[in-house]
């Protein structure tokens, strides 16, 4: 790459260029006038303004001598070009009397060192314009490549934990960094990007305003032609008028029709009653475990009684069930059990069955209440366990229970 700067480039720089070495030429006179007024010696002023604005000067030309060359400055050259103008401010402010004048002291060198790295900056800036080629930039993108590639190595393979985290961060601070100030890599991007984005787009606009067209359908190949060779043969075939006779003599028998047979189907069953399954009452034997208490004595389904058939006459008497022997723990009032005598009519011989009848315990309570009222309208204070003991046939802790009934209900 080889540009030309056109003749308005040239106007411009050049316009550029006069007013940075007036100000250049005005800050120096300014540092030699300052110098002259404290040491009262030109010798010594001139000194200062060459170690000072002029050091600024000749390294910016050296910088720009070396960019023409295609060469990176050095790094001397680079903080030479931020070394020189503190300097020279430093020591305007140590040769100052007081404070205002340490400031402007200060502030001079500026002019001077400013014009320097200006005209040095202009001056790399139109070598890269016309060869294309910014040294320096490529020598930061090859310093941040080298350290980008030592720390990712580095956090991939060093033993310390630590050192591989700090090295990780690291590259990716580094890799923020690469391609600054590139020119040719921005716009090698923005071409490809470019690219991209018209590919994107003539894609869109083919799908949009396509037209829609019939699939096509494959043409069938004409069957090739079939050669049939067709070889005459004498008829030796009976003659039709034969056959026709033969047939109206003949009886045609009928072929055999096989009637249809019925389908076969299921018919269920008639079902099970839903009761067939449970168990008769009369079934039930008794259980083995124990119950609390005599509630369950006398119960004609739990406790059934013998029937007794006798052949006395018909008598009806009501005896206490012999019962066993008292818990040990108090147990409610249940029912009490009689038997009664039911005569049963016979045409020989006269049998008398014995049927057990039981009280309920309300029809128990009722009775028992009769009981207490009769014998309270006799004149006594009421009814007594041994009593009810007698009357019902109840144990005597199933008597005292019912007495504590039907006596506290009076009593309330």
């Amino acid at each position: 790459m080889n540009a030309k700067l056109t003749k308005g480039q040239i106007i411009v720089l050049v316009a550029a260029t006069v007013p940075m070495i007036g100000a250049g030429v005005a800050g120096g006179w300014g540092t030699y006038t300052n110098i002259v007024s404290e040491f009262h010696r030109a010798a010594t002023a001139l000194g200062v303004v060459a170690a000072g604005e002029g050091v600024t000067l000749v390294l910016a030309l050296v910088m720009v001598g070396l960019t023409m060359l295609g060469q990176a400055a050095p790094a001397p050259v680079r903080a030479g070009l931020w070394l020189a103008p503190i300097a020279a401010a430093l020591t305007g402010v140590v040769v100052a009397d007081n404070t205002t004048e340490a400031v402007v002291y200060a502030m001079t060198p500026m002019a001077m060192s400013a014009s320097a790295e200006g005209l040095g900056l202009l001056a790399r800036r139109i070598v890269v314009h016309r060869t294309g080629v910014d040294m320096e930039v490529q020598r930061r993108n090859a310093q941040t490549m080298q350290r980008l590639a030592y720390h990712q190595a580095r956090a991939a393979n060093h033993p310390s934990k630590r050192a591989q985290k700090r090295s990780l961060k690291a590259s990716w601070r580094l890799a923020a960094r690469v391609g600054e100030d590139d020119a040719e890599l921005g716009q090698s991007l923005v071409n490809v990007q470019r690219e991209q984005l018209t590919k994107g787009a003539g894609a869109a606009l083919g799908s949009m305003f396509a037209i829609g067209t019939a699939p096509d359908v494959p043409e069938v190949p004409d069957a090739a032609p079939v050669e049939v060779t067709v070889e005459r043969v004498e008829d030796e075939q009976p003659s039709v008028s034969s056959e026709v006779d033969r047939a109206l003599v003949e009886p045609v028998t009928p072929p055999a029709i096989t009637a249809p047979q019925p389908a076969r189907r299921w018919v269920p069953s008639e079902p099970a009653p839903l009761w067939s399954g449970i168990p008769s009452v009369h079934d039930m034997r008794v259980p083995d475990w124990t119950v609390p208490g005599d509630y369950w004595k006398g119960d004609p389904v739990i406790d059934p009684q013998p029937v007794n058939v006798t052949t006395q006459a018909v008598t009806q008497e009501l005896r206490p069930v012999v019962t066993e022997p008292e818990p040990e723990y108090d147990a409610p009032v249940t029912e009490a059990v009689t038997q009664q005598s039911v005569a049963v009519p016979a045409k020989e011989s006269r049998q008398v069955v014995t049927e057990q009848i039981g009280l309920n315990p309300t029809e128990l309570r009722r009775q028992a209440r009769q009981l207490h009222n009769k014998v309270v309208k006799s004149g006594g204070r009421g009814v007594t366990i041994d009593q009810l003991r007698d009357e019902f046939g109840l144990s005597r802790r199933e008597a005292t229970e019912l007495r504590r009934t039907v006596v506290g209900g009076d009593q309330s």
